[in-house]
């Protein structure tokens, strides 16, 4: 009578980690996510500790997560990690307004993000 339980959704050889609303647009997020896509952990990492967006603090912190995860969890070697996926969603918008002239409205959006990194151990044959 009980449901059955939920496929995994990551591989044996990848562990993953996810951010709900980040306060950025996705535009902005995707800028960073695409400069740590397919590089070593360990080089990603280092890119964000020096890159001058401000949303890289929050992409830093969520790819440490997915390595602590593929450490942790899957019992994988941090040396051989790589950033197989990153990917950005988007959620949902605040809309506030703004007063203009002659009583009209200039309309103000402020847009949130997901982030999803996902974590891969490179094998040997592959180096």
């Amino acid at each position: 009578m009980s449901k059955s339980a939920n496929e995994k959704r990551t591989a044996e050889n990848e562990a993953r980690a996810f951010a709900k609303y980040i306060r950025t647009s996705p535009q902005k997020l995707n800028l960073v996510a695409q400069m740590i896509r397919g590089k070593s952990a360990e080089k990603a990492i280092l890119d964000l500790e020096f890159c001058n967006r401000r949303i890289a603090v929050s992409v830093k912190k969520v790819l440490e997560s997915a390595v602590a995860n593929a450490e942790n969890n899957h019992n994988l070697d941090i040396d051989n990690l790589v950033v197989a996926e990153a990917f950005v969603g988007k959620t949902l918008v605040m809309k506030r307004f703004r007063a203009r002239a002659r009583g009209r409205v200039g309309k103000i959006q402020k847009p949130f993000s997901n982030l999803t990194i996902v974590v891969r151990e490179r094998s040997e044959e592959t180096k």
